[in-house]
């Protein structure tokens, strides 16, 4: 069994940067992937960023605005986001995709979300 705990979440201004971190733990033997995905009021969830293998991928509204890291050593996904926008509002949820064993197959792991909110 995988926990995440996320933290970093709040209110800013328009304009302004906040940085998200989860990490992970419990039984860990490999996580896959790591990444961050939002959903906001009425929609619905999106990916954000992730990174796997070294390869990061992030949605095409946060491109050259969100950066997105991984330390392996503390099982630990990063999100700096800079310039927000009132439209980033939204819960932010880690994710992490994880293997019990080396043939296990994936499972996907949630953490409990944490709130973003931009102000304009």
């Amino acid at each position: 069994q995988v926990q995440l705990v996320e933290s970093g979440g709040g209110l800013v201004q328009a304009g302004g940067s906040l940085r998200l971190s989860c990490a992970a733990a419990g039984s860990i033997y490999r996580i896959d992937a790591m990444g961050w995905y939002r959903q906001a009021p009425g929609k619905q969830r999106e990916l954000v960023a992730s990174v796997a293998s070294g390869a990061t991928t992030y949605g095409d509204s946060v491109k050259g605005r969100f950066t997105i890291s991984r330390d392996n050593a503390k099982n630990t996904v990063y999100l700096q986001m800079n310039s927000l926008k009132p439209e980033d509002t939204a819960v932010y949820y880690c994710n992490v995709q994880h293997r019990a064993s080396l043939l296990s197959p994936r499972v996907n792991y949630w953490g409990q979300g944490t709130q973003v909110t931009v102000s304009s």
